[in-house]
């Protein structure tokens, strides 16, 4: 079963980072393309960037373009979301997704404010 973990959110000032991890805990092993979304209070939940599994495609939304780095490390099961020079509007909890495995994890909340 694939499990997935978040972990790294916090609170930060205005143009600080924050580094999120998302951890598979399949005892297989197996990889799987990842996407990150993220979920404002009272907003829809919004896709942010994702990564395929030999990490050669990297895509983000316009709103974090140039901000946000999407990453993995596959020999410990680890993908990771670099976030600077963050913004109030990037407040929200963070999920990271499995389309192939259809699998979300719990979020780790982000909040930028000063």
């Amino acid at each position: 079963q694939v499990n997935l973990v978040e972990s790294g959110g916090g609170l930060v000032q205005p143009g600080g980072s924050l580094r999120l991890s998302c951890v598979n805990s399949d005892v297989k092993r197996r990889t799987s393309p990842i996407n990150w979304y993220r979920r404002a209070p009272g907003q829809e939940r919004e896709w942010v960037a994702g990564i395929t599994v030999d990490s050669r495609h990297r895509k983000y939304a316009d709103s974090v373009s140039g901000r946000f780095v999407i990453s993995r490390d596959n020999t410990k099961n680890t993908v990771y979301l670099q976030m600077n020079n963050l913004k109030p509007e990037d407040t929200g909890t963070y999920y990271c997704y499995s389309p192939q495995f259809e699998a979300w994890g719990q979020g780790t909340q982000v909040t930028v404010t000063g």
